[in-house]
């Protein structure tokens, strides 16, 4: 009888218990739910590029929906996480998302950035200015044509479009191109430098995402006049003989995220910085490229100066000159990322006349616009910088190709390099080329290394020759007493004092301790090559003194995290 009286009571609590093993086995996950957490950054113009972060996006840009207000807006790539999206015009404060059958709304709000973006598509034929109180967005090859003078504010903000704004169809990145004739008059100040970089958003930005900036003038050559310009740019080298030509100024200048392959062919580069035959009139100081996708700075013939240089985590060569450049340059620095490097082997300086760098019987003897005049710029005071640690030679994680040497002289360059400091590269000197080219140069004294501090190399590859030219005559070369050379091994690297942020890949501080040996006036080159006007007085090896640091107030380490949107 209690039995009986019992058994709903008994159904109850088995009921319940099983209701209790069922919720503890059922495996389901809740359905994946949009939503958005963050907009980088939450002001900016339109015409711009914001990253949105999130979950359960679209991988196919199109299956997105977003708006700003009320105003739909195009979606450049996605993933399940982020979004990158062009503000549109008008943009409203409310940022909303739909995905994958489900909605999203910011809990922030968004700023419509002050400055418009105008579009540069067009070649300036003019006399033009851009303004500070504009972003400029150059979209496909923007030529300055002969007669007109491009003029850029302190403060403004260039931005490159990539491959697919080409207007033209082309797929080429938005690229300034002054021609011969024209001027660029780029004047920024160190409290307001002019910014050329990436269209992309803060984080999103790499190597070669634009052009760059080209100019061309009409100093001398040594290429024939009908030589083309790499990468299809208009025109041919010409016979031009200007050596004092003015294409005008560049100062406190950045250029980020430049340097692109132009087309699959061989040498159809543009790099960070790229001059053609640009003459010795024009102005060129404190100037920082960066990220560049290929050289950071190539001097194809020319007599132009320049002071005050950064090449920072370029993907290919630092200094790279040929075609008969002959001008003058002092105080530059260079950083490495030492996972970023050129399938061709990267170098701190690639200095070569042409391929092969001698003429022919074919070709004749040596004549201007045929071989002559010789490569024969003089650099002074440097700094480069590659490994902390143990140099790589070896193919880079993040790069396509090697790291070779901090200075490569081939195909019967005459450049000379004085007072300079070069750490951390797998190779310090090769010295390349036949006995009655690169060598000859070598033996005549045209050219010349005095100066110069080589430190933490592979042990084996301080100094090196090729072609023709032994290790020992490259070897001897370098060590002649007069010339002041040092090879410092890497366990002694610390007697240069070097500073503790020297290789700080987003804020380096590349001033000495005081009692280098690198500051002793002593140990520096002078007089010869150096007794020229243009050299400011600077007994000591690198780009600085151990109190100026001239990079103060205009450069930028971290340009991929930098808002150019405000």
């Amino acid at each position: 009888m209690n039995f009986m009286k019992r058994w709903p009571l008994l159904l109850l609590v088995v009921a319940g218990l099983f209701t209790v093993v069922s919720a503890c086995n059922n495996d389901d996950e809740p359905a994946p739910v949009t939503s958005i957490t963050s907009i980088s950054p939450t002001s900016a113009p339109a015409g711009t590029t914001v990253v949105i972060t999130g979950t359960n996006f679209n991988s196919t840009p199109a299956s997105n929906s977003v708006t700003f207000g009320s105003v739909a807006a195009q979606v450049v790539t996605a993933s399940a996480t982020q979004l990158v999206v062009t503000v549109p015009q008008n943009a409203g404060t409310t940022v909303s998302v739909v995905a994958n059958g489900q909605s999203a709304q910011y809990s922030g709000t968004f700023a419509l950035g002050a400055k418009p973006v105008i579009d540069v598509a067009t070649s300036i034929t003019a006399n033009t200015t851009w303004t500070s109180n504009n972003v400029y967005l150059i979209k496909g090859f923007v030529y300055v044509r002969a007669g007109a003078t491009l003029t850029i504010q302190p403060g403004t903000i260039i931005k490159g479009g990539a491959p697919g704004t080409d207007p033209a169809g082309q797929n080429r990145g938005g690229t300034l191109i002054v021609q011969p004739g024209a001027k660029l008059e780029a004047k920024g100040t160190a409290a307001q430098p002019i910014i050329f970089t990436s269209n992309a958003a803060a984080g999103q930005r790499k190597y070669g995402d634009w052009g760059g900036v080209v100019l061309i003038g009409k100093a001398p050559t040594n290429r024939p006049s009908a030589t083309t310009f790499e990468g299809g740019i208009e025109g041919t080298y010409g016979t031009y003989n200007d050596a004092a030509d003015n294409s005008g100024t560049l100062q406190y200048v950045r250029i980020e995220f430049a340097g692109i392959a132009l087309t699959t062919t061989a040498n159809s580069e543009i790099n960070g910085l790229t001059l053609y035959g640009v003459g010795s009139g024009t102005t060129l100081d404190h100037i920082q490229v960066s990220y560049s996708g290929d050289d950071s700075y190539e001097w194809f013939g020319g007599t132009v100066n320049a002071k005050y240089l950064v090449a920072f985590r370029g993907f290919d060569d630092d200094f790279d000159t040929d075609f008969g450049y002959s001008g003058k340059v002092q105080f530059g620095v260079s950083l490495r990322d030492p996972n970023a490097a050129d399938q061709s082997g990267s170098n701190s300086f690639e200095s070569d006349n042409f391929n092969p760098g001698e003429n022919t019987a074919a070709q004749g003897p040596l004549a201007v616009n045929n071989g002559f005049p010789l490569t024969s710029p003089v650099f002074a005071n440097i700094s480069s910088f590659a490994f902390s640690g143990t140099p790589n030679n070896s193919p880079t994680s993040g790069g396509s190709g090697p790291f070779q040497s901090a200075m490569h002289l081939r195909r019967n360059t005459s450049i000379s390099i004085f007072n300079s400091v070069f750490s951390g590269w797998p190779e310090g000197l090769r010295l390349d080329g036949t006995a009655t080219g690169t060598y000859n140069n070598v033996t005549t004294g045209g050219l010349d290394l005095q100066g110069i501090t080589i430190a933490n190399t592979i042990s084996t590859s301080a100094i090196k020759g090729a072609g023709a030219i032994t290790d020992a005559q490259a070897t001897a070369f370098f060590n002649t007493a007069a010339k002041k050379n040092t090879i410092v091994a890497s366990t002694d690297i610390a007697s240069l004092l070097l500073n503790a942020q020297n290789f700080n890949l987003t804020s380096p501080n590349f001033l000495v301790g005081a009692a280098s040996p690198l500051l002793v006036a002593g140990n520096a080159a002078t007089g010869g090559k150096l007794a020229d006007s243009f050299f400011t007085a600077a007994p000591y090896r690198g780009a600085f003194n151990g109190t100026d640091n001239w990079l103060a107030g205009w450069t930028n380490f971290d340009p991929q995290n930098a808002n150019y949107d405000k």
